[in-house]
């Protein structure tokens, strides 16, 4: 991942914050990224350009980080994943099957 021109696989240009789900604990600081696995076995994270996507796509009401690239990169050196999606409906409304990093 690049900080200077990243672009998503449509050629986009990545927004410069993304705002990604996260676990509901109580405590903030105990919350975690929540990553999925897609059918064929690869890990991806989902991500949205802004608050009111991420209601719409993912799950009305759930939690979030803001995070810019530097971030991204550090949560994917951390917890690898294999695809980040932006502003991408990852149909949870029928599947419940997640990791958290």
């Amino acid at each position: 991942m690049s900080t200077s021109t990243t672009e998503s696989a449509t050629g986009r240009a990545m927004p410069p914050v993304v705002y990604v789900p996260t676990t509901d604990d109580p405590d903030p600081h105990q919350r975690h990224i929540v990553m999925h696995h897609v059918e064929d076995g690869r890990t991806a994270l989902y991500a949205y350009s802004a608050p009111d996507r991420l209601e719409d796509f993912y799950l009305p009401g759930s939690p979030w980080v803001l995070c810019d690239i530097p971030t991204l990169q550090r949560i994917h050196d951390e917890t690898p994943y294999d695809l980040l999606f932006v502003d991408v409906d990852p149909g949870l409304r029928e599947d419940t099957s997640e990791v958290t990093a």
